[in-house]
C-alpha cells in the first residue's frame, strides 16, 4: 500500500480575534493558494488515490477537497476519521487502515504533531523522523501494516514545489 500522509494547509492563526473554536479553523487564502499547488503537483506526478480519509476538523477537510479535485476523486467519497485528529494515537490510523484491503493508495489528512508520529509509526522508527509542514506531503510504502513495516519514499514541502516552478 502507498500511504500519502499529508498535513493541512495554512490556517487562520489561532491568535487572530476572527478565530473560530479549534474544529473550526480553516484555510486561509494564502493555505488554499499553496496547498492547490501542492495538490497539482503530486498530480503532475501521476499519482492517484484509491481512497481519501481526513481529520474531521475544517482544515483538513478542505486540504482533502482541494487534493481530491486535483487527483479528480470524488469529494463526496472523502471518509472521515477520529483516528486523524490531533491527539490520537498514531497506531490507531494503522490499524483501520489494515481493514482496507483493496486499497493500494490512501491518502491521508491530518494535524502536526500527529502526521509526524503517524509517519513515525508507519516507518517503525523509535522517535520522530521529520516534521511536516503545512500542506507537506509524505510517501510510505507499506510493506505489512500491523506491526507498521513501511519505507519513506519522499517527502515534498510546499517550498519545493514553489522553488520548481
Amino acid at each position: 500500500m502507498q500511504l500519502y500522509i499529508v498535513r493541512h494547509g495554512i490556517a487562520i492563526d489561532r491568535e487572530d480575534p476572527k478565530c473560530p473554536p479549534e474544529a473550526e479553523r480553516y484555510l486561509t487564502p494564502e493555505g488554499i493558494a499553496r496547498t492547490k499547488e501542492v495538490a497539482k503537483a503530486i498530480a503532475a506526478m501521476g499519482v492517484h488515490a484509491d481512497l481519501m480519509i481526513s481529520s474531521p476538523y475544517v482544515r483538513a477537510t478542505q486540504t482533502a477537497a482541494i487534493f481530491a479535485k486535483a487527483l479528480e476523486y470524488s469529494e463526496q467519497k472523502i471518509r472521515h476519521a477520529g483516528s486523524l485528529l490531533p491527539g490520537a494515537e498514531p497506531g490507531a490510523f494503522l490499524r483501520e487502515m489494515a481493514r482496507e484491503r483493496n486499497a493500494s493508495s490512501v491518502f491521508c489528512f491530518g494535524h502536526a504533531p500527529h502526521v509526524d508520529g503517524l509517519l513515525t509509526a508507519a516507518v517503525g522508527a523509535a522517535r520522530h523522523i521529520t516534521s511536516l509542514k503545512k500542506a507537506g506531503v509524505a510517501c510510505i510504502e507499506l510493506k505489512r501494516l500491523s506491526p507498521p513495516n513501511g519505507q519513506l519514499i519522499w517527502l515534498i514541502a510546499p517550498k519545493v514545489v514553489r522553488k520548481m516552478k
